[in-house]
Order: C-alpha cells, then sequence, then structure tokens
C-alpha cells in the first residue's frame, strides 16, 4: 500500500523525467526535423581577373641625349684620320672632334650635303650642308650655312681637337638634321667669307654621320 510519502516521491520523479526528456528534445532536434531542414550552403566569392600591366618603354630622353658620330677617313694622297661626335644638348648639338695626320696650323671644317665617300677626293659628298640657302660664313655668324663649322687646328705634331656648341644644326629628323651628311676636313683654312666655300682647298678626310647606337627620334 502506498503511503502519501511514497506518492509524492513517484510525482517528483515522474515531473523530473518530463523535464529533462524535454529539455534534451530541445537541445538536439529530431531526425526529421533534419532531414527537413535545408543544407546550409557557402557562396564563392566573386574573382577578379588578373591585371594586364604593360611594360614600360623608356623615351630617348630617359635613355640619354642624342647622339651621331663620323669616323673619318682619309681621301687618296692623304693621311689624315679622327673621329667627330655630335651630342645633342639643351641649346643645340655639341660637337666634338679630334683628328690626326694634319699638317700644322688651321683646316676647313665642314658638314657637307651628302654622306658620300666613294670619290678618291671626297667630291661625292657634295657641297656645304645648307638647307636655308645662306651665304658661307664662320661658324659663330648669324648668316651661315648650316654646315659652316669654321677651321680646326692642329698643333706640330699634326693632332687637333675642337669641341664647341653648335645652335644651327640637329640630330632630330628634320630639314636641319645632319644624320647621313658626310664631314669633310680641307687641306687650307676657311677665310669664313668667300663664297661658296671659303677657299678652303682640297679635301683630306671624309666621314659619314650615323646616329650612335641605332636610335632613331
Amino acid at each position: 500500500m502506498n503511503t502519501p510519502s511514497t506518492l509524492l516521491v513517484l510525482a517528483l520523479s515522474t515531473a523530473l523525467l518530463i523535464a529533462c526528456s524535454e529539455e534534451k528534445s530541445a537541445v538536439q532536434p529530431s531526425a526529421e526535423s533534419n532531414a527537413a531542414s535545408p543544407t546550409a550552403t557557402t557562396t564563392p566569392l566573386p574573382t577578379t581577373s588578373p591585371i594586364a600591366v604593360s611594360p614600360v618603354t623608356p623615351s630617348p630622353e630617359a635613355a640619354g641625349p642624342l647622339q651621331a658620330v663620323a669616323e673619318l677617313e682619309p681621301t687618296q694622297g692623304n693621311n689624315v684620320k679622327g673621329t667627330v661626335t655630335f651630342t645633342e644638348v639643351a641649346d643645340g648639338v655639341r660637337v666634338n672632334a679630334e683628328i690626326t695626320g694634319l699638317t700644322p696650323g688651321k683646316h676647313g671644317f665642314h658638314v657637307h650635303e651628302k654622306g658620300d665617300c666613294s670619290a678618291p677626293d671626297a667630291t661625292s659628298a657634295g657641297d656645304h650642308f645648307n638647307p636655308t640657302s645662306k651665304p658661307h660664313g664662320a661658324a659663330d655668324a648669324l648668316e651661315r650655312h648650316d654646315g659652316d663649322m669654321g677651321n680646326i687646328e692642329a698643333d706640330a705634331s699634326g693632332e687637333a681637337k675642337l669641341n664647341y656648341i653648335d645652335h644651327n644644326i640637329s640630330l632630330v629628323a628634320g630639314e636641319r638634321s645632319v644624320i647621313g651628311r658626310g664631314v669633310i676636313v680641307h687641306a687650307n683654312p676657311d677665310d669664313l667669307t668667300s663664297q661658296p666655300s671659303g677657299n678652303a682647298g682640297a679635301r683630306v678626310a671624309c666621314g659619314v654621320i650615323t646616329r650612335a647606337g641605332g636610335s632613331e627620334r
């Protein structure tokens, strides 16, 4: 026979079992609930195409100043040789010449219209380079051929050097460009006044002006 105390214990135990069962159901959903729930998916992040980077090509200015060079070779019966370099600078073209095998004294020094040294006496180089049809004059004259570079003076050993900035000629493609022209050294001084070429005498050396390094502009 159940006593009131026994009945109370049974009631409490039953209530405790029911509470535990409900708590477990809340924490662990049923298999049916799991089956009904959609599977969570992760949305992939958008992909981006790689950015194309074009190579940077240095400009001629960045690579250095424009330069040209003429290697002088002797005409028939002479021993004159040398190198003339032309370098673009802010206010013109720097002309630097080093020549050997000359007789002591001054020698006419000019750019001629053709880069052709094939004739034994270099007459194949034509007349002075004169695209603006000016009279012959000194290198620093207001009126002069573009090819008028005055005189270069040799010492007792026959060596001559010249370094100056020419404000008329250019190394850039155009009317006044000396690229492809000829450099001539003469036997006598240029008197800087006689027309059409200063009475400088025979041609003792000739060279063709070519772009240094093959650059173009």
